[in-house]
């Protein structure tokens, strides 16, 4: 099952998602209840989490109504779909209480980046976090290249880990119970962002550099949509594909993690409590533009891929100083 936001004559609307069309689940909840002759209720809300396992308030009621709309004819279905062209997809979760990060959790994305591939039992997550008000990005809206720093923006398409249930000193062995379910994140960097040119060297420069260049406005392009965890058997087991232009750039597996999902999620709520709604971005696999020294430029497309979540699908354009 997998479940949107989208705005449709100027409503903003939840539903089921396909790769071409949304069903909005008010009207398939109202055949539900007309043709079975059984009330279908369901959360009104906007929250996608309330139609999510673990703990969504309208999650049963939504996997029974997704059930029943798999069975129906083609013709039965007809009636209730929106082509994409017609809606505006939105971000799944545009508030969400923390967007964490890794850095580094693919062998060989470490390796192409110039750093020494790892085993799992030698090192720990790497973990950093961007502004969501001003990161997030819809699908179909445009990365946007800063002035400040045009010349090295980077694509990495990553498996977006969204939380559903509050958690602290989370067993690895339980931590994929805490899983609401899974979303595309492209987590864009400024690979050349260099605060006052003229400045004194300091230690740590290097870091906030790499740090400060995650933060542009538009970096976190997320969606289409949320898988529900229940939808999938193994988190390690996703085909990963990020495309510019049609041309291939990232093609890997989820199984080649360092630290796997669960693992991911137990090491962060050791020391911070998960709520729902967090997002914990799992890190990107090689293939990233640094390693090539190709970057995004205006009129590119970004396709970033997760099978069976969906495709994330971002043009890319100059910054406009009028609209910032």
């Amino acid at each position: 099952m997998r479940v949107c936001r989208f705005r449709y004559d100027d409503l903003i609307l939840t539903g089921f998602y396909d790769d071409d069309v949304v069903i909005p689940l008010d009207q398939a909840a109202e055949m539900y209840s007309r043709e079975t002759d059984s009330e279908m209720l369901l959360a009104s809300t906007e929250d996608l989490l309330d139609l999510l396992p673990p703990d969504g308030e309208s999650y049963e009621q939504a996997r029974r109504l997704h059930d029943w709309i798999e069975e129906l004819d083609v013709i039965a279905v007809s009636e209730l779909t929106i082509p994409r062209s017609e809606v505006q997809l939105l971000v799944p979760l545009p508030c969400p209480r923390k967007m964490l990060f890794l850095a580094g959790n693919y062998g060989k994305h470490l390796v192409e980046r110039g750093y020494a591939d790892t085993e799992r039992e030698e090192t720990f997550p790497y973990v950093f976090m961007k502004p969501p008000s001003t990161t997030l990005n819809h699908p179909g809206d445009p990365i946007v290249i800063p002035s400040v720093s045009p010349d090295q923006i980077d694509w990495e398409c990553e498996l977006g880990v969204v939380i559903g249930r509050k958690g602290r000193d989370v067993p690895e062995s339980e931590a994929l119970g805490y899983v609401a379910g899974y979303t595309v994140v492209n987590d864009v960097s400024d690979r050349a962002f260099r605060p006052n040119p003229g400045r004194k060297a300091r230690e740590r420069d290097k870091f906030f550099d790499w740090l400060h260049g995650k933060w542009h406005d538009t970096f976190c392009p997320m969606g289409p949509c949320i898988l529900a965890a229940t939808a999938v058997e193994d988190p390690q087991a996703l085909p990963i594909k990020l495309t510019v232009n049609g041309q291939v750039k990232q093609e890997a597996t989820t199984a080649e993690m360092v630290f796997p999902v669960a693992a991911v999620v137990a090491f962060v709520s050791r020391f911070v409590t998960l709520e729902p709604g967090d997002v914990i971005a799992t890190g990107t696999p090689s293939g990233v533009g640094s390693s090539t020294g190709t970057f995004l430029k205006p009129g590119d497309l970004v396709r970033a891929t997760i099978a069976p979540i969906g495709t994330l699908e971002n043009p890319v354009r100059a910054e406009n100083e009028d609209e910032f």
